[in-house]
């Protein structure tokens, strides 16, 4: 991609992620992630109704009556987008490629995040760390992630998504919020429930799955060639056969089921979402569900 091209990729994944932020996520983002805590602001004088174990007492015992401590929130947040760079995102039969979706949700956040004037930063990973952005705040800032993930070539096309959790542990001491963008098609030793857990326990953390309509429910056209876009392995497959098509939706019922489990029990918030769905539909969701 040359150097024009890819800056009206920016500019226009800008004007369309930006515009979501500010008329749809902008109050709700807000709402749905709150601060490290409370802080001090002020001292006042103590009013009817106010906790009287907000009383200071040095500032009442100087003055001769009450006076009250006075908390604010601390609402700087850092947030962290994790994404997965593998070769899978580059599939979609419908609608766009799952690297596409993901770079538009990333942006979108990222936007909402610099409203609310938070640090963001990025993580790329496939079945290691590809590239870290350390957190920065302000519109350059973003423009350079979504710059990057338009036009980064990863040095490896398979999945783990432990080792995204495990890097962001590491790297981030203090608690964030993250998102987690990925299809979570990764083989099954790259499956550790325990960072999961670790990652819920530690920060804010949020998962997205961008999957394809055909991973869920295999079409009955004839003889196929399907190509692993992580492995590279080839094969025909006879998807008239109603047993296969069958094995294929058992196979994904259980990772789903699996997955599911996993996330509920590290207290990761998730959702899903097709190539051809509503990611604006499935995060109102799921910040909504947050801020009930």
């Amino acid at each position: 991609m040359d150097t024009q091209e890819l800056l009206k990729k920016v500019r226009k994944i800008e004007i369309k992620t930006r515009g979501l932020s500010t008329n749809i996520f902008a109050g709700q983002y807000h709402s749905a992630f709150k601060g490290r805590g409370m802080a001090f602001s002020e001292v006042r004088e103590y009013q009817f109704g106010d906790d009287v174990r907000d009383i200071d007492w040095n500032v009442t015992a100087r003055f001769h009556r009450p006076y009250i401590k006075v908390f604010e929130e601390e609402r700087e947040l850092t947030l962290m987008l994790l994404v997965d760079v593998s070769g899978s995102l580059d599939f979609a039969t419908r609608g766009q490629l799952k690297r596409d979706m993901a770079t538009e949700i990333a942006a979108t956040l990222a936007f909402s995040a610099l409203q609310n004037n938070d640090k963001i930063g990025m993580v790329f990973f496939s079945d290691h760390i590809e590239k870290y952005i350390p957190p920065k705040k302000g519109r350059k800032h973003i423009l350079y992630m979504i710059r990057e993930m338009l036009d980064f070539q990863p040095e490896s096309h398979q999945t783990d998504v432990c080792q995204a959790l495990e890097f962001l542990l590491q790297v981030m001491k203090r608690r964030c919020t993250a998102f987690l963008l990925t299809d979570f098609m990764m083989a099954d030793k790259c499956y550790d429930d325990s960072v999961f857990r670790l990652a819920g326990r530690r920060h804010d953390m949020m998962a997205i799955q961008l999957y394809d309509p055909w991973a869920a429910e295999l079409p009955d056209v004839g003889l196929m060639k399907v190509v692993d876009a992580e492995t590279g392995y080839e094969q025909y497959i006879d998807t008239s056969s109603k047993k296969l098509r069958q094995l294929y939706r058992n196979n994904w019922t259980n990772r789903q089921r699996r997955l599911n489990e996993t996330l509920n029990m590290s207290k990761i918030d998730h959702t899903s979402v097709t190539t051809d769905g509503d990611f604006v539909k499935a995060l109102k969701g799921m910040f909504d569900k947050r801020i009930r």
